[in-house]
């Protein structure tokens, strides 16, 4: 079963489901639809809050210009050793500025959570057991101390680890 979450919590009647051959959208969801399927989409309507999924060997590029027509982005993890949406996601935000919802979905585990939201991610689709239990308890693993800027500020804003100052002549 997957359980849709995000920094407040578990998020009930969420909409969105991911298109494939073997399930479609019904009257009260919304399609995630394949990068060519989006914009193929785009190209012949006017139609806006969509929803599109990016595959790890997809160019999220290729979204340029229609960030205007999308309300989610999801980025796929197929295994928990493919982190090419990492990358997917720091791109649509800092590069390309996409400001709307970027979800995880895949296989998304507790001990990845935390770099994901770092890079950008702001909701996730989780199905796996343990993560379902240790987010349903509330805890999120974390790493206080990061050596590397991201999407999201750390919490001491300006301040990373391998600046030192110099120490003022006595």
């Amino acid at each position: 079963m997957t359980k849709i979450w995000n920094e407040t919590g578990f998020v009930a009647d969420d909409p969105w489901v991911v298109e494939t051959e073997e399930t479609s959208a019904g009257s009260n969801q919304k399609a995630i639809l394949g990068l060519d399927a989006f914009l193929a989409r785009v190209a012949g309507t006017e139609e806006t809050g969509l929803g599109v999924l990016i595959q790890p060997a997809d160019d999220v590029r290729r979204l340029e210009g229609h960030f205007d027509r999308l309300a989610l982005v999801a980025v796929a993890f197929p295994a928990f050793n493919d982190g090419r949406a990492f990358s997917h996601a720091s791109l649509l935000r800092t590069r390309l500025g996409f400001a709307g919802e970027v979800r995880a979905v895949g296989d998304v585990l507790i001990d990845q959570i935390p770099l994901m939201l770092r890079c950008g991610i702001d909701s996730f689709a989780v199905t796996n057991p343990t993560a379902l239990k240790r987010l349903a308890e509330n805890r999120l693993p974390g790493i206080d101390n990061h050596y590397q800027p991201t999407a999201r500020p750390a919490a001491e804003a300006g301040s990373y680890s391998w600046r030192r100052r110099a120490s003022p002549a006595a």
